[in-house]
């Protein structure tokens, strides 16, 4: 796929973005939930090969392939690997699956209610790096934990300069500013992130767009002016700490936003698992996360 071809993908595709991004703070926990663990790898070079065999294990999956997975976020070394005999980026178009990359290098400290995005101190030859492995687009996150006025300001302020720069690079950002579902003030916080996303999105220059990636809001639809604003690509939605059933059931009630699940989507799967078995368990939640991402 070109990349034409590619954001024709995401923006009319239906079904879901996939979040394999998991990067070294939340390797171990992504680990253990597929039953490997710590004692099965020593040192981080093994850590990361034992992620990338279960990334590869899904990719490679025959119901990773039946159309209804349209995207796929991979952290860094992902992207460096291989998977088939390809790198993993081909390995995804291969199958009709547009490829993300994340870029951002953790959160700060908590200021203002929010955690900014650490400095990014690698970004530009990350981006070169990305453009030159066929990845379509980016993600990056930041985290808002209380509905203040000045830090939603700061963390859109942030994600969106940020965003920029990717833009210029050729590629398409992700703009992540999660919401802590467990926010005592989050249908509060959600109206005043919503304003200010508005703001910046109607900044942008002529036919710039970016894709957002957003909390299913407390409040069904909140989000509908983004999904149809024109410099929105696509507007997906992160679990958050849901339970999949939850969180099918809470975005299925806000029509336009597509899921981008990850612990959603590999919560069931094990690495003792039969072939047979791991592809059937996969395909319920592909096939669940789908239904719910119209």
């Amino acid at each position: 796929m070109n990349t034409a071809e590619m954001t024709h993908r995401i923006a009319t595709g239906q079904g879901f973005i996939a979040a394999l991004d998991q990067s070294g703070g939340s390797t171990p926990k992504a680990l253990q939930g597929y039953g490997v663990d710590d004692s099965a790898w020593s040192g981080e070079e093994e850590m990361f090969a034992a992620i990338h065999a279960m990334r590869a294990r899904v990719i490679t999956s025959p119901c990773f392939a039946n159309g209804k997975v349209i995207g796929a976020i991979l952290f860094e070394r992902t992207m460096d690997g291989e998977v088939d005999g390809k790198t993993t980026g081909d390995a995804l178009k291969a199958r009709g699956i547009v490829p993300f990359i994340k870029v951002d290098e953790g959160l700060a400290e908590e200021a203002d209610g929010v955690q900014l995005m650490k400095p990014m101190t690698k970004l530009d030859a990350l981006l070169e790096k990305s453009v030159a492995a066929g990845m379509f687009g980016t993600k990056m996150r930041s985290v808002i934990k209380t509905a203040n006025p000045a830090g939603i300001a700061a963390v859109v302020a942030q994600q969106f300069q940020v965003g920029e720069k990717i833009s210029a690079a050729g590629l398409m950002p992700i703009i992540e500013p999660e919401f802590d579902i467990t926010a005592q003030t989050r249908a509060q916080g959600e109206e005043m992130l919503l304003a200010e996303i508005t703001k910046a999105l109607d900044a942008l220059p002529e036919g710039r767009q970016v894709m957002l990636k957003l909390s299913i809001p407390a409040k069904a639809g909140l989000y509908t002016p983004l999904v149809g604003h024109p410099k929105v690509l696509r507007v997906v939605a992160l679990s958050g700490g849901f339970s999949t059933d939850e969180a099918c059931e809470r975005l299925a009630a806000n029509p336009g936003m597509i899921a981008s699940f990850s612990r959603g989507l590999l919560q069931d799967l094990r690495q003792g698992q039969s072939d047979e078995e791991f592809d059937n368990v996969l395909g319920k939640a592909i096939d669940q996360i789908a239904s719910a991402s119209v």
